[in-house]
């Protein structure tokens, strides 16, 4: 009966809708590229009617998405709050924290000082931050019997590489079964009391690795640790490196960080699930630092750019970031596999700086071997798929709880565009 009624509101839902864009002011990425095809009108409808449907049911405070075919950006649409109780409804250019979103911008930051001969991927980590010099991997996951974590000296060298592969050793990782890994996690970057990246960063060298470099795929703090190698080697700070070298150049002028100052009055409000599965305030993020794997702001047009930038091969709107030959090196499967495989997931390996997919069919998210992507924790996410042309933003804004369910609704929305094309 359920179902039977979902499916009766779906298609009223359906038929209500347009498929019409909302505002499109995003160039293509070339001014040469030709127009391609559109997503099918039910396409687009169908994002917009399921979108309004979850947010009709107070599944989610809203959706953002932004497709592009080809290079070109062909559909947009805002439906649902950017604050419910002031009943601000979200818009296209409506500001939103991307979260780990941000690990990808710092990976091409670092590829960029690569390719200026200032850093090398084999370069060793100590060499940038002395620090990490006599690194010591854990024995066990486990504590000893005085609590201590007993630990050897690193046998492997970690290199620059390692931190763009996530594969350097440096947790925390997410099997919080794994009391070493809790034990990252009470030291977490996010949790320090003070300090700036540099220092926060730093203070990791004393923790046990959880492996010996390159030998594992592992969530943490990899990107951080490679933002503060970006600070040393450029003499800048990562919000100055990403704004003078990525930003500008770009034209994404609606993406920073939130620090104390930064105006908030456009920022989408970030909702949780209460027990009874309302929507409520999260807790507020961090607003006196600069991490550089997640913090900063942006919205689905800034980061269309940022995306056809890498669909184009490294240049959008004739501004080149990287050679071409450097992107394809970091769409390049350097982790084959075990990408996610403490969330149970298969088919996802890892270049540099973002996932690969590596089997669509082992894959539980809609999308095609050889596609590049990266999630950010409040519900963002980003493809660029070569085989078919569509790069897809699409972006909610809620922080997981026990009582959130999957944040399904933006893979539903990602595979209804693919279904479009």
């Amino acid at each position: 009966m359920y179902r039977a009624i979902l499916v009766l509101v779906l298609l009223g839902c359906l038929n209500a809708c347009s498929g019409e864009s909302d505002k499109l002011d995003v160039p293509p990425a070339s001014d040469n590229a030709l127009q391609p095809e559109g997503f099918a009108w039910w396409s687009r409808a169908a994002i917009d009617a399921y979108a309004r449907f979850s947010v009709w049911r107070g599944e989610r405070s809203g959706y953002i998405v932004m497709l592009a075919r080809d290079g070109v950006p062909l559909y947009s649409k805002a439906v649902g709050w950017q604050d419910i109780e002031k009943r601000l409804p979200l818009t296209v250019d409506t500001q939103v924290n991307i979260a780990s979103m941000t690990k990808p911008i710092a990976a091409v930051a670092a590829m960029i000082l690569i390719e200026r001969g200032m850093l090398g991927l084999d370069d060793r980590v100590s060499s940038y931050i002395p620090e990490f010099a006599d690194l010591r991997v854990a024995v066990s996951e486990e504590p000893g019997e005085g609590g201590g974590w007993e630990s050897k000296p690193a046998e492997k060298v970690m290199r620059i590489r390692h931190l763009l592969m996530f594969s350097s050793g440096i947790g925390p990782g997410l099997d919080t079964s794994s009391a070493l890994v809790n034990h990252w996690n009470e030291h977490s970057i996010y949790k320090q009391a003070s300090g700036d990246l540099d220092a926060r960063v730093v203070r990791l060298a004393q923790l046990p690795l959880l492996e010996e470099p390159g030998t594992r795929w592992r969530y943490g703090y990899s990107a951080d640790v490679l933002a503060v190698v970006v600070e040393r080697v450029s003499g800048q700070s990562i919000a100055e490196f990403f704004e003078e070298n990525i930003f500008q150049p770009l034209g994404m002028k609606d993406t920073r960080y939130p620090l104390p100052e930064t105006d908030l009055s456009n920022v989408a409000t970030i909702y949780t699930q209460n027990s009874e599965g309302d929507l409520v305030l999260a807790n507020e993020w961090v607003r006196d630092w600069t991490p550089g794997g997640g913090g900063l702001l942006s919205t689905v047009g800034d980061y269309m750019r940022f995306a056809l930038m890498l669909y184009n091969g490294g240049e959008y709107q004739g501004e080149r970031i990287l050679l071409r030959s450097t992107v394809e090196e970091m769409i390049r499967l350097h982790v084959p596999a075990g990408v996610l495989a403490d969330g149970d997931v298969e088919g996802i390996g890892w270049g540099l700086g973002m996932a690969v997919v590596a089997d669509e069919e082992a894959s539980i998210t809609p999308d095609r071997t050889g596609d590049y992507w990266w999630s950010g924790y409040y519900g963002t996410t980003f493809v660029v798929s070569p085989s078919t042309g569509l790069v897809a933003v699409a972006i909610s804004q809620n922080e997981p709880s026990e009582f959130s369910g999957l944040p399904t609704g933006i893979y539903i929305i990602q595979g209804i565009a693919y279904a479009g094309m």
